[in-house]
């Protein structure tokens, strides 16, 4: 693994709706940002926001798919810097 860039992660998740949002996308293998959307009661603009900041601190990945982009969380990072058991409750945190 490269090396980690910890103001950028610790900057996402210091915002309440990123932490959510990795949460939503931490619950499912990959996500649809068109479900994330559903989820979220936010403009499509400051969801791209947040998205963009997560994918910068690589807490997640992102793979395109036609018109849409699916997500999913970066295991390997989060391994890196949380113990299972957070990861895990990462996940079922609702």
């Amino acid at each position: 693994m490269t090396e980690i860039d910890y103001v950028k992660i610790f900057k996402a998740l210091s915002d309440e709706m990123r932490l959510k949002i990795l949460q939503e996308i931490a619950k499912h293998e990959e996500i649809c940002v068109c479900k994330l959307m559903e989820e979220f009661a936010i403009a499509q603009s400051k969801l791209s926001y947040h998205l963009k900041l997560l994918l910068e601190a690589n807490l997640i990945k992102v793979k395109p798919q036609g018109k849409w982009n699916f997500y999913s969380i970066n295991n390997v990072l989060l391994k890196c810097i949380f113990t299972e058991e957070m990861i895990s409750l990462l996940k079922k945190i609702k």
